[in-house]
């Protein structure tokens, strides 16, 4: 029974204080609430990737970005298209969220885009140049080394929508010539591969990153023949967009020493663009995803030189720049992601609260302590009324008393914490006090 009265009256003690604690408490419910509709912390489940044509880099890494990103329960469905220019329209028009874009891509000033960031860039794309050796015999020397030697051959410069074009068409003019006086066909990868090795066509140009199957398997190909780049530096000192690059003997195939010698390319350097308004949080998970695919060693760079936030067109996100210098997050690594992200992103809302809160949150030990005495003290007021009435009409002394008996039965079922008995007790100790002063007036005195 004991063990009961002392778990009423602790339960007594915690509901009035949480009564007293409630305002503090709904308001800092309703802040939070504000906050995370203001911040909106959690990414979206779903995000749009433009790549590129199927069997190329673009489409192979789209889909490793897709694994990466499903492993935190992020969707990302892959948009094909033709190539650089298609994705950066796509972006432009909102029907993308992220896209693989070429250097040199836009025909715009890059500083001129709104709404558009880079997430760095991640790999150097090759300008691939292949002839069959059958075709080279109508040229002396039977090699091609130089693009005015493709005047009379049967020349695919890539489909309408992707790079290769753009990039072809500026380097044929720096060698002054016409692409309307040349044997030019646009036909996309997978077509024109085919006709290449069906012999309908003597030359085929790629501008891709080597992890494309086509470029891995013309690389391979007997009588398949990859130009060499003479005069890489000259390009790219007259076309600040590209890069002279050098293909090392025997990388593709060490054992059957391919290529047999150094091949010079040149390259343009790809990155991952934005829209602007992607949620931050989606652009984090790319950039942690391009660390991890695009950081190690490949076959035009030494590991940890990609992703890089040096040279780029665009204006670069603040969440990749910050992901690309320091890693992944703190919290990431001992923490589920969405949890880590939401602390990473309410913490400074947090802290804003906690300083609004924590003034405010003097106020509820006297307000408890108030609510407590209340309901002692509002009996002072009527206990204060009989004895006045028994010092005007000492006659009524026993009515007074009665009075008095219903007040201290009353007063007897208040329930307050035990800290705060003695204060009650002190009530009826003066009821008492009252009633005794009634009992000593003679009854009808006047």
């Amino acid at each position: 029974m004991k063990a009961v009265r002392v778990l009423r009256y602790t339960l007594v003690s915690i509901r009035d204080l949480l009564i007293s604690a409630g305002p503090i408490a709904l308001l800092a419910v309703g802040l939070l609430v504000l906050a995370y509709w203001w911040l909106d912390p959690n990414p979206p489940k779903r995000v749009t990737l433009a790549t590129g044509p199927a069997q190329s880099a673009y489409d192979e890494f789209g889909k490793r970005y897709q694994k990466a990103l499903k492993a935190y329960g992020i969707e990302v469905v892959l948009v094909p298209s033709e190539g650089s220019p298609a994705n950066l329209r796509l972006l432009r028009a909102g029907k993308a969220d992220l896209g693989f874009v070429q250097g040199g891509s836009s025909e715009r000033n890059a500083n001129e885009e709104s709404g558009i960031v880079s997430l760095g860039s991640l790999f150097v794309e090759p300008v691939w140049l292949f002839y069959r050796e059958e075709a080279a015999k109508k040229i002396p020397g039977g090699a091609l080394n130089s693009l005015t030697q493709l005047q009379d051959l049967r020349v695919n410069i890539g489909a309408r929508g992707s790079g290769a074009p753009g990039i072809m068409r500026r380097l044929l003019e720096a060698n002054g010539m016409d692409l309307a006086k040349m044997k030019v066909t646009r036909l996309d990868q997978t077509a024109a591969a085919m006709g290449f090795l069906a012999g309908e066509l003597d030359a085929i140009v790629f501008a891709s990153a080597p992890e494309s199957l086509m470029v891995q398997m013309l690389l391979q190909t007997p009588s398949v023949k990859l130009m060499d780049f003479t005069q890489s530096e000259a390009y790219s000192r007259r076309m600040p967009f590209l890069t002279p690059v050098v293909l090392p003997r025997g990388i593709v195939d060490l054992a059957h020493d391919l290529p047999p010698q150094d091949a010079r390319l040149v390259a343009t350097t790809t990155s991952l663009l934005a829209r602007e308004s992607t949620h931050p949080a989606l652009l984090q998970l790319f950039a942690q995803a391009a660390r991890d695919l695009h950081g190690p060693a490949g076959w035009f760079n030494r590991a940890g030189s990609f992703p890089n936030i040096e040279r780029t067109e665009y204006p670069v996100s603040r969440e990749a720049e910050r992901t690309i210098r320091s890693g992944q997050p703190f919290l990431q690594r001992w923490l589920p992601f969405w949890l880590a992200n939401l602390i990473e992103r309410m913490w400074l809302a947090l802290g804003i609260i906690l300083a609004v809160l924590l003034p405010l949150s003097r106020i509820v030990p006297p307000l408890y302590q108030f609510r407590i005495r209340s309901r002692v003290f509002r009996w002072y007021g009527q206990l204060r009324d009989i004895e006045n009435r028994l010092h005007a009409e000492p006659r009524n002394a026993v009515e007074v008393v009665r009075e008095l008996d219903a007040l201290d039965d009353r007063v007897g079922r208040i329930t307050v914490p035990l800290s705060y008995a003695d204060e009650l007790y002190a009530l009826r100790n003066n009821i008492d006090v009252v009633r005794r002063k009634a009992l000593q007036e003679p009854v009808g005195a006047a």
